[in-house]
C-alpha cells in the first residue's frame, strides 16, 4: 500500500494535484505487489502508451514539417522505446516510490522495461485525471530533448540499419553478427558480439539482449570506419562526409 507520503512526494515530482489518488497510487503499484494484476500499473501502462506515442507524434510532425513519414517514424521509435522511457522515469526518481513485492526488492537494477512500464501509467494517470492537455503539457518538455537529439545525430540509435546501409553504398558484404560469448542465467543472460565484414572483425560488445548487443557492436563498427564522429556537444553524429553519400 502506497502511503500518503509518497502520493504526496510523487505528486510534487509530477508537477500535478490529483483529483483522484487513486489513479496514481495504481500507477506506482507493480503486479508483485498485489494479489490481481488488475490492481497493478499494467492497464494503465497500456493507455499511457498511446497518449505518450500521440504526443510524440504531434511534436515531431509539428517541429520537423521538413521530414517525411519514414523519417518521422524513425525519430518516435527511439523517442518511445523502452530505453528512452526508463532514462525518463530515473530523470523524475518515480521508480523509488514504486511499490514492489518483496521478491523484487532489494534486487539491485530495476529492469527496464519495468521503469518504461512507470513512465506510461503515470502518463495514463494524468491523462485520466485532467485529460489530453494536461499529459501533454507533462510529457512535451521531457521528449523534446530526445527528438531534437534524434533529427540532429542522423542514425536515431538505430545503428545496424546505417551499418546495413553503409555496407550496401560501398558494395561490400553484408555485416555479420558473431556472438563471441554469453553470460548468466536463462532469464538474465548477457551477450557479447561482434561484427564481421568481409572478413574483417571490428571491436566486441555486450549487451542485456542480443540485439542491444548487435546495436552496440554496429555503433563501434561505425566509429571504427569513421561513418559516425563525436560533435563539439559529445554526441555521435553521422559524419559530413558519410551524411554526403546517404
Amino acid at each position: 500500500m502506497i502511503s500518503d507520503a509518497v502520493l504526496e512526494s510523487a505528486q510534487s515530482r509530477l508537477g500535478h494535484a490529483f483529483r483522484d489518488p487513486e489513479l496514481l497510487r495504481r500507477a506506482l503499484t507493480h503486479a508483485s505487489s498485489t494479489d490481481s494484476r488488475l490492481d497493478s500499473y499494467e492497464r494503465l501502462e497500456f493507455l499511457g502508451d498511446s497518449v505518450l506515442g500521440m504526443v510524440t507524434c504531434e511534436l515531431i510532425f509539428a517541429e520537423h514539417d521538413e521530414l517525411l513519414e519514414g523519417e518521422m517514424t524513425k525519430i518516435k521509435s527511439i523517442v518511445v522505446s523502452r530505453e528512452t522511457c526508463a532514462e525518463i522515469t530515473g530523470q523524475l526518481g518515480l521508480v523509488d516510490l514504486v511499490v514492489l513485492g518483496k521478491g523484487m526488492q532489494g534486487s539491485g537494477d530495476v529492469p527496464t522495461s519495468l521503469a518504461a512500464g512507470v513512465l506510461e501509467s503515470v502518463i495514463a494517470a494524468l491523462y485520466l485525471d485532467g485529460g489530453f492537455a494536461l499529459a501533454s503539457k507533462f510529457i512535451t518538455p521531457l521528449i523534446q530533448p530526445y527528438v531534437q537529439r534524434a533529427r540532429r545525430n542522423g542514425h536515431q540509435q538505430n545503428f545496424k540499419s546505417l551499418l546495413q546501409q553503409h555496407s550496401q553504398q560501398e558494395r561490400a558484404d553484408p555485416p555479420r553478427y558473431v556472438v563471441l560469448d554469453e553470460k548468466g542465467p536463462d532469464h538474465a543472460k548477457c551477450f557479447k558480439i561482434c561484427v564481421e565484414i568481409a572478413g574483417h572483425s571490428y571491436e566486441a560488445a555486450w549487451g542485456q539482449s542480443k540485439k542491444q548487443a548487435e546495436q552496440a557492436a554496429a555503433r563501434l563498427a561505425l566509429i571504427d570506419m569513421g561513418v559516425l564522429e563525436e560533435s563539439a556537444e559529445g554526441e555521435l553524429v553521422v559524419a559530413e562526409t558519410a551524411d554526403e553519400n546517404r
